[in-house]
């Protein structure tokens, strides 16, 4: 919540608190209107792909069109609180419209572990996964396949691997927001869930993924930006 003490584990997340204090001081020194939005992880279908949420839909949609093989991931376990894009933009409008500026948390107050997410991008696709294994084992495993929307998949296929590579040094288990004070004091509450966002994300880098396939069965050399 709002009242949090802060504990920044990375680089990013240091800058962001000097942002923060630097808002406040302002705010108090000068008189001047600045409220601090503490977001919680937000996504849409414009996140870069290089975000584990991006990497997780774009990956899932190649994989099933048959332009990659596997997705590769970190810590499958990590909780997050992810909320969508426009429910956060809607949410830092409302707070500049009070007439005292405050600082609010913005979040969902839920939170979803990153194997759970991927099973939600490939249920979107008609893939059912199995996870097996622990740690760097892990692995997700198809075990079927409905639809027309994953033609380059089967049963029996792992198509979720881990590399330890992705794990950070300084892992942050979990994340989860109160955005209670935002409910109570502005009637904020997000209105897309986080089924409906992935499914959005999940959907626009499917027509992307078609379109390279189609370029491909004529012979056409297509170049996907894989992150190595």
């Amino acid at each position: 919540k709002e009242t949090t003490p802060f504990y920044p584990r990375s680089p990013y997340a240091v800058a962001k608190l000097y942002a923060y204090w630097i808002t406040v001081n302002y705010r108090e020194s000068y008189g001047i209107y600045a409220c601090n939005g503490i977001l919680f992880n937000h996504e849409s279908p414009r996140r870069g792909e290089t975000f584990v949420t991006r990497k997780i839909t774009r990956a899932i949609a190649n994989i099933a069109q048959g332009l990659e093989s596997c997705l590769y991931l970190g810590n499958m376990d990590s909780l997050r609180d992810w909320g969508h894009a426009k429910d956060y933009v809607r949410m830092q409008w409302m707070m500049l419209q009070q007439e005292q500026p405050e600082d609010f948390v913005i979040a969902t107050g839920v939170q979803y572990s990153v194997r759970q997410f991927v099973e939600l991008a490939a249920a979107q696709l008609g893939i059912k996964l199995r996870f097996e294994g622990e740690g760097i084992n892990e692995k997700g495993i198809v075990v079927s396949v409905t639809g027309h929307d994953a033609p380059g998949v089967k049963p029996g296929d792992v198509i979720v691997a881990v590399d330890p590579r992705y794990f950070r040094p300084a892992e942050v288990e979990t994340l989860l927001g109160d955005p209670s004070k935002a409910h109570e004091k502005l009637g904020w509450k997000p209105e897309i869930t986080l089924s409906e966002m992935v499914s959005e994300m999940v959907a626009n880098d499917l027509e992307a993924a078609k379109k390279h396939s189609l370029l491909k069965s004529h012979g056409y050399e297509v170049a996907i930006a894989l992150e190595s």
